[in-house]
C-alpha cells in the first residue's frame, strides 16, 4: 500500500473514531425526538456545518496559536495521543453511552450548537486530532489538504447518518450501535499509541548528546 494510502486511512479511522457518527446518530434521534422532519434535517445540516467550521479553524490556525505560546508540537503529540487514548478507553467501557443522556439543553438553546456541533461532533478529541493530524513541520501542504478532504468526508457521512438516524437506530439497534462505539474506541485506542510512540521516537529528546 502506497505511503499516501495508509496516510488517508490512517486519517479516516482517527478523525471517524474521533468524531464518532454512530454515537451521534443515537444522541441526535433522542434529541430531536419531538421536532417535525423538516426542522430534524435542519438541526443536522446547521449542527454539521458549525462543527466543520470549528474543526476547519483547528487545523487552520490552532499550530498557530500553539507556537506563538510556545508549546512544540512534539509535546502537543504526546498530550494528544494520551488525550485520545484516554477518550478510546471511555468509548470502551462504555462511558460515551452518558453522552446519549447527559445533554438536556435548556429552553430555547440551539440544538445545532449544543450539545450536536459542540462537543459531540466538534468535540474536544476531534479538535485534537485534526491539529496533531495537520501538523505543518511533518507534513506538506498536499498532505494537510489530504487530511481536510478526509474531514469533510467524514463531517459530509456523518450529516447524512444524521438524517436516517431513526431508520439507522432501528436496523441496528441501539445495542449495536453500543459495540460499533466499543470497536471504534479500541481502533482509536491503538491510533492514539502509536502517535505517542512516533512522537516519542522523532522528538527532540531523542537527540544523542555527543560523545
Amino acid at each position: 500500500m502506497s505511503p499516501l494510502l495508509i496516510k488517508i486511512s490512517k486519517d479516516f479511522a482517527t478523525l471517524w473514531t474521533t468524531i464518532d457518527p454512530i454515537g451521534n446518530v443515537a444522541l441526535f434521534a433522542g434529541l430531536t425526538a419531538a421536532l417535525t422532519r423538516k426542522d430534524r434535517h435542519w438541526t443536522a445540516l446547521r449542527g454539521v456545518i458549525y462543527a466543520t467550521i470549528i474543526l476547519v479553524a483547528a487545523g487552520t490556525v490552532g499550530q498557530v496559536i500553539l507556537d506563538a505560546i510556545g508549546i512544540h508540537m512534539h509535546s502537543l503529540k504526546v498530550a494528544g495521543g494520551i488525550i485520545l487514548f484516554l477518550f478510546g478507553v471511555q468509548m470502551l467501557f462504555g462511558k460515551m453511552d452518558a453522552k446519549t443522556q447527559g445533554h438536556s439543553p435548556e429552553e430555547g438553546r440551539d440544538l445545532a450548537v449544543f450539545p450536536l456541533a459542540v462537543p459531540s461532533i466538534a468535540g474536544p478529541g476531534a479538535m485534537m486530532a485534526v491539529i496533531v493530524l495537520t501538523d505543518n513541520d511533518v507534513y506538506t501542504v498536499p498532505e494537510r489538504l489530504e487530511t481536510g478532504v478526509v474531514l469533510l468526508v467524514v463531517l459530509f457521512i456523518t450529516y447524512l447518518l444524521l438524517l436516517f438516524s431513526d431508520a439507522i437506530l432501528r436496523v441496528i439497534g441501539r445495542q449495536g450501535a453500543s459495540v460499533l462505539v466499543r470497536v471504534m474506541g479500541l481502533i482509536l485506542c491503538s491510533l492514539a499509541v502509536e502517535i505517542v510512540l512516533t512522537a516519542l521516537n522523532v522528538g527532540p529528546w531523542t537527540t544523542v548528546a555527543p560523545h
